[in-house]
């Protein structure tokens, strides 16, 4: 900025070429009330002739049509001079003279919809001709002369701006315009990732030399993981259905927290299939502590519930088909932060009315828990990215290495168990029985601390639920890495496991293969490990 540039700076002269063009009309005919010139291209200078505005064509302004199929318009000294001649400074004035550029005092400019024709799958060709050249050109011109020149890329700023200048009369203010530029900027690197993002995916560069990153701010949250850290929420506009694009029908603005718990439930219980009936997740601190299958779904969370009541009281529950009357009844017995499900009926709807602070978020559907997408994660001086842990594993692909078989029922538990340990922390041992989950051990320094912490929560829920035997005797047992030692396996033996489920590829794996062959436990190696951190 200019040391001499003025306080208020006059809009007299406007261009605008928008794409979107919601909100146009009223645009243009509230600047032009306020005395400013129309400057306009294409479709938006339609639109606004069609409303009976007075517009000047850009190709007037610069005397060249628009050509190349609109690929070369604005390019041009007399736009770009427009909007980077300094006002204050002679020679630019004088240059301004000489060649006869008028100022642009404000640049209204929405891009091609590049994102939007990717998330539609259009081919290649189509995406590239989506490219914006000449807007993106623009907007760096006028957010870097920002001292003068007032640049809106938001149709949400658009009554901003009028409120602006009806406070200056006419003119806007510095404040103002620096936070137009900022937000101009943050579009076009926005745009640039997006486009750099596609076009990495689209040649097959799987680690481009350079990547980026960009969203848009869904939300200001009141602090992050603790109280001393803020935080906010930004989409990355994708239309995943999920915690991001969710409905919010009650209770508070979720927090941090409630966020990535939320995100947590949801991918697990679309790991499990609605077609094959009811399942219900309820996670504690990103971890899973009860998670089951059911006839009904208030079967389905009871279950669940089941596995860790403890845990479960100020939960997230997350289901995989819509909520109904009877669960949401069942539900509202203790505190619960969110539920998130694909739909709620009005009966249930009725029911959580009733409780205040809970947030009931329903979405489009499950997320494909199959696509190929990228999880980063920030380091000191970097980031680390990686493809999002879409592995999955079936029947065909286990191999059995013990002289016994698992059972058919206690198949379908470790193909349960399996999947739920992909969504626990490591070192993750999963114990389930019958599609439900009866201990869950996560996030300990030693796979044999987390066999017997799941074993000690299956006993402590079967002393409240007033059982004689641990919740895990009987069980199968899921963990997430291979067994270096028999150690591990010996104490999910102990806890009553019968059969194992785990990747398998350790040097000890003989050694453990014994210990279970003298334990008479079944075990398969899935060739594919989960590690969660």
């Amino acid at each position: 900025m200019t040391n001499n540039a003025p306080a208020n700076t006059p809009i007299r002269r406007a261009l605008i070429s928008v794409s979107d063009k919601t909100g146009l009309t009223d645009l243009g005919q509230a600047l032009a009330a306020r005395g400013v010139e129309l400057l306009s291209t294409g479709g938006s200078a339609k639109a606004l002739r069609d409303a009976g505005l007075t517009v000047t064509d850009v190709a007037d302004v610069t005397g060249f049509p628009e050509m190349m199929d609109g690929r070369v318009k604005t390019l041009h000294p007399n736009v770009h001079g427009g909007l980077l001649a300094l006002r204050d400074n002679a020679d630019h004035l004088a240059a301004m003279e000489t060649h006869d550029i008028a100022p642009i005092d404000l640049l209204v400019v929405n891009l091609y919809p590049f994102e939007e024709t990717v998330a539609k799958g259009a081919d290649y060709d189509t995406c590239i001709e989506n490219i914006d050249i000449g807007g993106p050109a623009m907007i760096r011109a006028a957010a870097k002369n920002h001292a003068f020149v007032s640049v809106v890329v938001d149709v949400e700023d658009y009554e901003k701006l009028l409120g602006d200048m009806d406070q200056h009369s006419g003119a806007t203010c510095p404040k103002f315009r620096k936070k137009l530029a900022q937000t101009a900027y943050a579009r076009t690197a926005a745009y640039d990732a997006a486009v750099s993002t596609w076009m990495a995916s689209a040649i097959g560069v799987e680690t481009p030399r350079r990547r980026a990153f960009a969203g848009t701010l869904a939300q200001t949250l009141r602090y992050g993981e603790n109280p001393h850290q803020s935080a906010a929420f930004y989409l990355d506009g994708s239309d995943r259905p999920g915690v991001a694009t969710a409905v919010q029908h009650q209770g508070k603005e979720l927090s941090y927290n409630n966020i990535n718990d939320t995100d947590a439930a949801f991918e697990l219980v679309a790991e499990l299939d609605p077609n094959y009936g009811p399942a219900c997740a309820i996670i504690k601190h990103a971890n899973p502590c009860g998670v089951a299958l059911g006839a009904t779904m208030v079967e389905a969370y009871k279950r669940a519930f089941d596995c860790d009541r403890t845990s479960a009281f100020g939960g997230i529950i997350a289901l995989n088909q819509p909520l109904d009357g009877a669960t949401a009844e069942e539900i509202s017995k203790i505190f619960t932060e969110v539920v998130i499900a694909p739909g709620a009926d009005a009966d249930a709807m009725e029911i959580f009315r009733k409780k205040k602070n809970l947030r009931l978020l329903t979405t489009a559907g499950l997320p494909d828990v199959t696509a190929a997408l990228l999880s980063y994660r920030q380091v000191s001086g970097g980031l680390l990215v990686q493809d999002k842990d879409n592995g999955h594993i079936s029947e065909n692909n286990l191999k059995l290495v013990t002289k016994r078989s698992p059972t058919d029922a206690e198949l379908a538990d470790l193909l349960f168990a399996w999947k739920v340990a992909k969504h626990v922390k490591s070192n993750a041992i999963v114990y389930v029985k019958d599609g439900a989950t009866v201990g869950v051990g996560a996030g300990q320094m030693s796979r044999v601390d987390s066999s017997r912490i799941a074993a000690r929560k299956s006993q402590d829920m079967a002393d409240a639920l007033g059982l004689a035997a641990p919740l895990a005797q009987g069980s199968v047992v899921a963990s997430d890495a291979f067994f270096p030692f028999p150690d591990g396996l010996l104490a999910a033996a102990e806890a009553g496991a019968t059969a194992v489920i785990h990747p398998g590829g350790s040097m000890g794996d003989k050694a453990v293969i014994k210990a279970a062959d003298d334990a008479g436990l079944a075990m398969v190696f899935t060739g594919m490990r989960h590690f969660r951190h």
